[in-house]
C-alpha cells in the first residue's frame, strides 16, 4: 500500500523530528487502524518502505493448541505471517498518516517549547500582555511565540493590565499541560522584587550583597533584609544606589508599593529592631528561641509607625524575620521596671 514517507521524511527533517520516532508512531497507528478494519487478525505488525514509499501489514493468526491430560487448556500458538494489507486501506491510512503527523509535530513544537522556557523558572522575563475574552480571569503574556498565563492569584491587586503593555513577570512554573507547555508567571512573588534588584544592582550579581530574606504585600510594601558577604560593602546603600536611583528603578516596575530595606543580623534581637523600621525599637527581648517569640519595646510616639496601616509594618516585619513580635510602650515597659525595682 503506498504511502508518501518520503515527503513525511523530508517534513520530519525540516522541523528536526527524529526520523525513527515519527516511523514507530506511524507505523503503530496503522496497526490500530488495521484492528479496527472487519476481520482484522488480532496479532498483527506494520512494516514501513521507506525507499519504495509502501507499507504492509503482517499479520498471523491463532492456532488452537492440542489439550493433553497435564494441559487440557493450552494456550494457542501463532501461526507464520502472512501479507493482509486490506486493499481498499488507502483512504483511511492517508487519514491516519495526517493525523500521526499532526500529533508528532505539535508534540516536538511543545518539547520544543517546553525545553526553551523549563530553564527560564525562577527567572525575570519581560512580555506583552494579551487581553482573552473568552478567559476574563487570568491575564495573556506574549513571551515571543508562546502565551503564559498570569492568574488570578498571581495579580497584584489594584494594578491594571493593558492589551499590548509590556510586563515584567516572574516565571512561576513550567509545565506539561494537556493543551502543550502551560508557563504560568507572577507579578506579586516576592521573587520579583529580587529579581527586579538583581537587575539594577551589580553587588548582588558579584555576590558582594545577599538578599537574605523577602516579606511582601504585593502592591503595598516590600521588606527586604541584606547582609553584605564583603568587607566595606554598605549592603543597604548597594540596593538604594547613587541618590536612590537602585531602589527608584526597581519601584518604577512596581506602581505604588513602597521598599524597605533593613539589615539583616544573626542575632535575633537586632534582625527583630531592624525589620520594624521604620519605627526605631530601644530594645527587644527573646521570650523563647525555641517558638520564636520576641518583645520590641517602641517609643509612644513612634508605636503607630511600629505597627503600621492596619498592621501592616508589624505583619511584614514578622513574616521577614519568621518570629511572632509583639510591641510594647518603652515608656510603659521602663515604669514596670522602675516599679519592680522598689
Amino acid at each position: 500500500m503506498e504511502l508518501d514517507l518520503a515527503g513525511m521524511h523530508q517534513l520530519a527533517v525540516e522541523q528536526g523530528i527524529d526520523l525513527g520516532q515519527l516511523d514507530a508512531a506511524l507505523a503503530e497507528a496503522l496497526r490500530l487502524a488495521y484492528l479496527k478494519t472487519p476481520h482484522a487478525a488480532k496479532h498483527a505488525r506494520v512494516e514501513l518502505d521507506s525507499r519504495a514509499g509502501t507499507f504492509t501489514v503482517w499479520a498471523r493468526d491463532e492456532i488452537p493448541g492440542e489439550p493433553t491430560e497435564d494441559n487440557p487448556h493450552p494456550a494457542p500458538t501463532l501461526g507464520e505471517e502472512y501479507d493482509d494489507t486490506p486493499r481498499n486501506f488507502g483512504r483511511l491510512a492517508a487519514a491516519t498518516a495526517r493525523q500521526v503527523i499532526t500529533q508528532v509535530f505539535r508534540k516536538a513544537e511543545d518539547d520544543k517549547i517546553f525545553g526553551a522556557f523549563s530553564g527560564q523558572k525562577g527567572k525575570l522575563i519581560t512580555g506583552i500582555v494579551q487581553q482573552d475574552a473568552s478567559d476574563p480571569a487570568n491575564v495573556h503574556v506574549a513571551i515571543g511565540d508562546v502565551e503564559a498565563i498570569l492568574p488570578r492569584r498571581e495579580q497584584v491587586p489594584g494594578e491594571r493590565y493593558r492589551h499590548g503593555e509590556r510586563l515584567r513577570v516572574y516565571v512561576v512554573n513550567v509545565a506539561r499541560g494537556l493543551k502543550g507547555p502551560e508557563i504560568v508567571v507572577s507579578r506579586s512573588h516576592p521573587e520579583l522584587v529580587r529579581r527586579l534588584f538583581e537587575r539594577e544592582v551589580p553587588e548582588l550579581v558579584s555576590g558582594a550583597v545577599s538578599i537574605m530574606a523577602i516579606a511582601r504585600e504585593a502592591g503595598a510594601r516590600t521588606k527586604i533584609a541584606v547582609r553584605a558577604n564583603t568587607e566595606g560593602v554598605n549592603p543597604k546603600g548597594a540596593l538604594i544606589g547613587p541618590g536612590g536611583a537602585r531602589v527608584r528603578a526597581v519601584m518604577e516596575n512596581l506602581g505604588p508599593e513602597k521598599i524597605d530595606i533593613v539589615d539583616w543580623s544573626a542575632d535575633p534581637a537586632k534582625f527583630v529592631a531592624a525589620a520594624l523600621s521604620p519605627a526605631i525599637a530601644t530594645g527587644v527581648q527573646v521570650i523563647s528561641e525555641k517558638n520564636k517569640t520576641a518583645i520590641a519595646f517602641i517609643h509612644d510616639d513612634q508605636l503607630s509607625l511600629a505597627i503600621g496601616k492596619e498592621g501592616q509594618n508589624a505583619r511584614l516585619a514578622a513574616k521577614l524575620t519568621g518570629w511572632k513580635i509583639g510591641i510594647e510602650s518603652a515608656e510603659a515597659h521602663a515604669k514596670k521596671v522602675a516599679q519592680a525595682g522598689e
